[in-house]
């Protein structure tokens, strides 16, 4: 008998290889049974259409991809440098680690930004506790005027740009893959120094 939790995480993983590959169009359920190992009956049991197999790979990866660790960073008892530290080195780890993410999520923004927001809408973002840090900085002179919004949205933008960009990088910057892996790994201490130096006030 096959067991139920793996059958289901064979075909999650052959639905993200398909979907990233070929996005949502492209994508075909006998491609995902035949790479999941089952037939396409059963994969129909399990989920009874590509939109709702799509629409629950692409939640998954929004929320591994985003929010849990990265949210609790921002809402920990740590000061503001140490969080923007650990949120940068956090975020640019988890890419290195799902290397697709990015232009998949950006392709399917492309094609259908009405699904995007909707799986935003069904994840829980509460940063109010960040927010509130941000406004007693300020309060205190110790940085620009700044909404908590606008620095994250700089922090990630600063952060997948590398990853999306790849290859007009490599073409443009450096020879080989070992120079282009160096410049990821120093942005994760190069990105957080940058941001804390733009925001504090001399």
């Amino acid at each position: 008998m096959v067991n139920k939790l793996t059958t289901e995480e064979k075909i999650l993983q052959a639905a993200e290889q398909e979907f990233i590959e070929k996005g949502l169009a492209g994508a075909r359920m006998q491609q995902i049974a035949d790479t999941a190992g089952i037939n396409k009956a059963l994969l129909h049991y399990y989920y009874r259409s590509k939109d709702k197999l799509f629409e629950i790979v692409f939640k998954t990866a929004i929320q591994n991809f985003l929010i849990p660790k990265l949210i609790k960073i921002l809402n920990s008892n740590n000061n503001l440098e140490d969080k923007i530290k650990q949120f940068v080195y956090q975020y640019i780890a988890v890419i290195q680690g799902n290397m697709h993410i990015p232009n998949f999520i950006l392709y399917e923004l492309s094609i259908n930004p009405m699904r995007i927001q909707n799986v935003f809408k069904e994840v829980n973002i509460d940063i109010e506790k960040f927010k509130e840090q941000l406004k007693q900085e300020i309060s205190n002179k110790n940085i620009i005027e700044i909404s908590a919004e606008e620095l994250i949205i700089n922090i990630i933008s600063m952060c997948v740009f590398p990853f999306v960009a790849k290859p007009i990088i490599t073409a443009v910057f450096y020879n080989n893959i070992e120079d282009y892996e160096k410049l990821i790994e120093n942005r994760k201490t190069s990105v957080s120094n940058f941001i804390i130096n733009a925001i504090k006030l001399k």
